[in-house]
């Protein structure tokens, strides 16, 4: 859900000044490998031995197509964007083929603050928005028409890349494809053990961290045992991909941000696995939107291209699926944000996982609790914004409404884990609610249960939505004519928004308008709690590689070539009391992991 366009970037070439040293220079000083095929480019000093280069940049300006980069503990205060303010990241890799791994996940910082500041420093004057104050992206790989296809990011920590004060950039790392251009650009990523944060923002106002880790206008992605928090918009990002995004995030952790994770426009195969969404505004978040993140809408089937996966990780035609998650406790209006960064912004507080405007996808066997408003939350979107492709796939409602109206349609909420949400008490709060206008097909919901391993859950509206015939797949697929509760659910979720006007609670109204009481209206309820404090924090150590050197060719950090892969975490815990009612939700069998070459 993105409010504010990139800049756009010219596709100009990196300047290699450090690849005209002389080879044997490099050789005996531990910055590449000696052996032939893919270099190893070393940076900072690590366990003694002095690498080749002092900046990330350095060595991504000194690399060829599959070289490594490995990079040593210490506090990078990366700044390209001062040498090619065009490029506003402070690292800028437009090659195909690199490798970027920390030899530490925890020690090895790329900081967006100012040289000389303390790591990752919270303070107002610490923080660097760049040459022209237009914002800055931690790590980009820019991709436009594929040309820095397949690059990995492994096994470190990017923090404060702040936005502009009207919102631009503050994106920590970004798979880059051509942001706005509404193509895919970019074939083949994949992000491992990373973290991204920032301990600032302005208030729920601008500069902030933006996104934590983020793709758009790409394909054939995988992310896996990454965390992100304290962002503006959300900690995970994947969207404009069409019918094509490919990829599948496994192991995230996110927290303290808007959205736990925003998909807009993204479709085809997308599983989203193992992963645990808590401590944010909101949870998991899939929607169409009429912004620069075209073509509209998002569509979780299959794509029709044969290259592309054919069937999805439930083995049916809906190729975006969510599955085995934990989420839970996300009521969290203390976020960088919330009220201000757009659709994000808006998005209601106290929802566990919400399919705004979205066709064709799947909920399956997720633990979802101790969400205040909805645990589950299905509604038709309308969306305020002109994008490039006015209203493509929506239906455009004229003045005085002016909005994209996206009904959400085709989607299925199976077998999930709900316990304990609604607890707000707002009218229609709940484990499901389903605020949608009719449509052929509609939405449909089997096997949910509350409490957790108990009965099939009878916290619903409309009510039934478990038990009535007109909600029930077929095959898992949902294939009936059914509409939602626009009444009441529906004006609640738009209070609970406030994307079209402000919901009047205890102090809603005067933290929008300070000439307005803070009074509440009568009839509306008082029960969506509204911003006040943000306190942000660094995250606690995360689980980094066990062998950074898996992989990696023979160099002077790594002294012999191993193709072992890094250790695999055991799966997240579940809350005490719970895992045997649950363990065997948690097996699912025909998973699919197809990666496919463009």
């Amino acid at each position: 859900m993105r409010p504010i366009p990139g800049p756009k970037r010219s596709a100009l070439l990196a300047v290699l000044t450090a690849a005209l040293l002389p080879v044997a220079w490099l050789s005996t000083s531990g910055g590449v490998a000696e052996a032939a095929g893919p270099h190893v480019l070393l940076v900072g000093t690590y366990k003694g031995i002095h690498g080749g280069y002092r900046t990330i940049q350095g060595a991504v300006n000194a690399a060829h197509p599959g070289d490594w980069i490995l990079v040593a503990p210490g506090d990078y205060k990366e700044r390209q964007d001062y040498t090619v303010p065009s490029w506003p990241s402070g690292v800028w890799i437009g090659k195909p083929g690199l490798h970027l791994r920390g030899m530490n996940r925890n020690t090895v910082i790329v900081d967006g603050t100012k040289p000389g500041a303390p790591t990752c420093s919270s303070k107002a004057s610490d923080q660097d928005l760049g040459p022209s104050g237009q914002g800055r992206n931690g790590i980009e790989v820019y991709s436009k028409n594929f040309s820095a296809n397949n690059v990995s990011i492994e096994n470190l920590t990017v923090c404060n890349f702040e936005t502009s004060t009207g919102g631009a950039n503050g994106n920590q790392i970004w798979w880059n494809g051509g942001d706005g251009g509404g193509v895919i650009g970019l074939s083949g990523y994949t992000g491992n053990y990373l973290t991204a944060t920032s301990t600032y923002s302005n208030g729920v106002n601008y500069p902030a961290g933006s996104y934590g880790i983020f793709s758009s206008d790409s394909t054939h992605g995988s992310w896996n045992y990454d965390y992100a928090s304290n962002m503006s918009d959300s900690s995970f990002y994947i969207g404009a991909c069409q019918q094509r995004c490919d990829v599948v995030m496994n192991h995230a952790h996110g927290q303290f941000s808007a959205l736990c994770l925003s998909s807009t426009n993204a479709g085809g195969y997308l599983l989203v696995e193992n992963t645990e969404c808590d401590l944010n505004k909101t949870g998991l978040v899939s929607n169409s939107q009429n912004n620069d993140d075209w073509p509209s809408p998002q569509i979780g089937l299959c794509s029709s291209d044969p290259k592309e996966p054919q069937t999805g990780a439930t083995g049916t035609k809906s190729c975006t699926v969510w599955m085995n998650n934990y989420i839970h406790d996300n009521n969290n209006p203390n976020v960088p944000g919330n009220g201000v960064s757009g659709l994000a912004g808006g998005g209601p507080v106290g929802t566990g996982m919400i399919f705004a405007g979205t066709e064709y996808s799947t909920m399956y066997h997720n633990l979802v609790t101790n969400n205040g408003a909805w645990g589950i939350l299905v509604a038709d979107l309308p969306d305020q914004e002109s994008g490039p492709a006015n209203c493509q796939g929506g239906t455009w409602v004229p003045a005085p409404a002016g909005v994209c109206y996206w009904q959400a349609f085709g989607n299925v909420s199976l077998d999930n884990q709900l316990q304990n949400n609604g607890f707000f008490g707002n009218p229609s709060n709940g484990d499901i609610g389903l605020a949608t206008i009719a449509h052929n097909p509609g939405n449909c919901f089997a096997g949910d249960q509350d409490p957790v391993g108990g009965a099939t859950t009878q916290s619903t509206d409309p009510a039934g939505l478990e038990t009535n015939p007109i909600y029930a797949p077929t095959a898992n697929m949902c294939t009936t004519p059914n509409s939602g509760d626009m009444a009441v659910l529906g004006s609640q979720a738009l209070c609970d928004t406030q994307l079209v006007a402000p919901c009047p609670t205890l102090n809603t109204l005067c933290v929008y308008n300070p000439n307005l009481p803070c009074i509440p209206a009568p009839g509306f309820p008082v029960n969506y709690p509204r911003p006040g404090t943000i306190l942000l924090s660094m995250p606690p150590a995360q689980t980094s590689m066990a062998n950074p050197c898996a992989g990696v060719p023979s160099n002077a950090w790594c002294k012999t070539t191993t193709n072992t892969s890094p250790e695999t975490p055991t799966r997240m815990a579940l809350p005490a009391g719970w895992a045997a009612m649950v363990a065997g939700a948690w097996l699912v069998n025909g998973r699919l992991r197809r990666r496919i070459a463009s």
